[in-house]
């Protein structure tokens, strides 16, 4: 069996101790066994990062720029083996692993331009003889803590940024799916970065806590659920270390009488059930705006619901794979079955789906609630899972108020004819994320990309120019050279009079 350890100073070390399974959704066998580290290992690692970042942050921008290059080449290269080791641990299909690759291959573009972006603030001529400028500055060791749904792009968003602006890093992903990025550990190093700058660190708790805690990490970046987000925030924070958290996320697509019902339909089946719905940007919840037409999509989304193909991640005709976890399985049933319990309408119940030859994977049909209201459980919590539910909202004042009103304001989209009410709602609604007639609103590299209220902690976005902010710190620098001196002392603070 094939045992993952960690990646640290430049190469692949074995672990010592505790290991956990690494499941394969589309059967339910056990495929690898990661190494779990203990406080000792993530100490290594910080030391191998701390010893290498000085020599990386003094290397001019555009030389690590062209490291950045050549690991797109080699991703590039090796595109379709990353894809089908990404779909295998985590069971989303290989055309959906691809994506999930190319949107973190974006951010590392962006980051290229890196030269461009740490350039700083120039005032000559400032006051007599002085000169003020600015610059960039690494902050040092950082980590990331990435989530199973996407073990490429988030590792990716966090990891180039923070290299590019000179930092070491050390990539913490979940231990469902540690493959990817094992693998792109092996790829930064292909690719020139020098030994410790980009370390991986298997594990569980045990190595979150160790990573909060460490003295010589300057800054943390997470995405997962909400309740570790807060925990992860507030003890990162009470260390001391720059802390940015995303966190749950409850997804709505209003749908105006005037919108394009199929267009809408097509939006919701995509957005709703793509990757089992284990995205933070699924949408969970639609919103169609009068009894008229949230009885015309429930008329159109039931059969498409019904007949959404599901399969093995590696058959290319499916819709969606299997879930993740056996747990992760049993969760979102629980959850729909909660739902029934308090009254809401399961139009389609896809909980007894079951493939022939895969009876031991962890697959789960597409399940459709109507007439869900705001006070239910699945209204109010993020399932994770292949699950639409519609509210249906009597005004557009109410469909405005749903997203606005929710703890958790990840992203929103609003499907609609009229550019006065999509301008209205865009400027309106309480979400950070916002499409108009695009149902999964995130950003392009070159925009940030965060959510508000509940679904994120912090002051800085991921990825774009917040993630310049984020991974650097400002230095200014106030110059004036003999010729502007006056003789004799200054004992009034200096102004510009």
């Amino acid at each position: 069996m094939r045992a993952i350890g960690h990646f640290i100073n430049g190469g692949e070390i074995s672990g010592s101790g505790r290991a956990a399974d690494v499941l394969l959704p589309m059967t339910g066998e056990v495929q690898a066994q990661v190494a779990l580290a203990d406080a000792a290992q993530v100490d290594a690692a910080v030391a191998a990062a701390k010893a290498a970042q000085p020599a990386w942050a003094a290397t001019n921008p555009q030389k690590r720029a062209r490291v950045l290059i050549r690991f797109l080449e080699l991703v590039h290269r090796d595109y379709d083996e990353l894809a089908e080791l990404l779909a295998r641990e985590h069971g989303k299909t290989i055309p959906d692993a691809k994506g999930d690759i190319q949107r973190g291959l974006e951010v590392v573009e962006f980051a290229i331009g890196i030269p461009h972006l740490l350039k700083g603030e120039f005032t000559g001529d400032a006051g007599p003889g002085i000169d003020m400028y600015s610059m960039r500055q690494p902050l040092g060791v950082v980590a990331g803590i990435t989530p199973f749904n996407f073990p490429a792009m988030i590792p990716l968003w966090k990891a180039a940024p923070a290299i590019a602006c000179g930092n070491a890093f050390i990539l913490k992903p979940s231990e469902r799916d540690p493959g990817v990025p094992m693998r792109l550990a092996e790829l930064f190093a292909e690719a020139g970065l020098p030994d410790g700058i980009f370390n991986v660190v298997n594990g569980d708790k045990e190595a979150v806590d160790a990573i909060l805690d460490h003295p010589d990490i300057m800054a943390v970046g997470f995405v997962g659920s909400t309740p570790i987000a807060q925990y992860i925030y507030s003890r990162g924070t009470a260390a001391g270390k720059r802390v940015q958290c995303f966190g749950g996320a409850k997804n709505h697509m209003i749908v105006m009488p005037d919108a394009d019902l199929d267009q809408a339909v097509d939006a919701l089946i995509g957005a709703g059930y793509g990757s089992a719905g284990e995205r933070c940007m699924a949408i969970s919840v639609a919103v169609p705006v009068g009894e008229a037409t949230a009885d015309a999509l429930v008329e159109k989304l039931v059969p498409r619901v019904e007949s959404l193909k599901i399969g093995p991640s590696t058959d290319p005709d499916v819709d969606y794979g299997p879930l993740v976890t056996p747990q992760a399985l049993e969760r979102v049933k629980g959850y729909v079955q909660t739902g029934v319990d308090e009254g809401a309408d399961l139009v389609v119940d896809g909980r007894g789906f079951s493939l022939q030859g895969y009876e031991n994977g962890y697959y789960m049909g597409g399940c459709l609630f109507d007439r869900v209201t705001r006070d239910m459980t699945i209204y109010k919590e993020e399932i994770f899972g292949p699950v639409l539910s519609i509210a249906r909202a009597k005004d557009y004042e109410d469909a405005l108020d749903l997203p606005s009103s929710h703890e958790y304001g990840n992203g929103v989209a609003i499907y609609t004819r009229d550019g006065d009410a999509a301008r209205d709602f865009a400027n309106r609604v309480n979400v950070g994320m916002v499409g108009i007639n695009v149902p999964i609103p995130v950003p392009l590299a070159y925009h940030t990309f965060g959510g508000w209220k509940r679904s994120a902690f912090g002051d800085l976005n991921q990825h774009g120019p917040d993630s310049i902010r984020f991974y650097t710190k400002t230095k200014t620098i106030t110059s004036r050279w003999p010729s502007g001196v006056k003789e004799g002392a200054e004992f009034s603070i200096p102004t510009m009079r």
